[in-house]
């Protein structure tokens, strides 16, 4: 479940479906990583075919990151089940 979001656009866009902050090319696959981030209990269930979950140990905590589009990636911690600090963030 997400508990928190770093990022306002994508707040919006969980909310309501639709942000001016982000993008609206990536609406469509950003809305499907928050439903999936929303759904899980577990890491595993995040293994989604195109998505690439893989962790960014650059930070610590650990970020986790999932693909979204070209350089675009949502980043989060993850603790106990729970998704904190929902990014949206551009890799250069």
């Amino acid at each position: 479940m997400i508990q928190s979001f770093a990022h306002k656009g994508l707040k919006e866009l969980f909310a309501t479906g639709k942000s001016r902050r982000v993008r609206p090319d990536l609406w469509k696959r950003c809305a499907q990583i928050l439903d999936a981030l929303n759904a899980a209990a577990d890491l595993s269930e995040l293994g989604l075919p195109g998505l690439r979950l893989h962790p960014d140990s650059r930070y610590k905590p650990t970020r986790w990151r999932m693909d979204v589009n070209g350089p675009w990636r949502v980043t989060f911690e993850w603790k106990d089940g729970e998704a904190y600090k929902v990014d949206l963030v551009q890799d250069h």
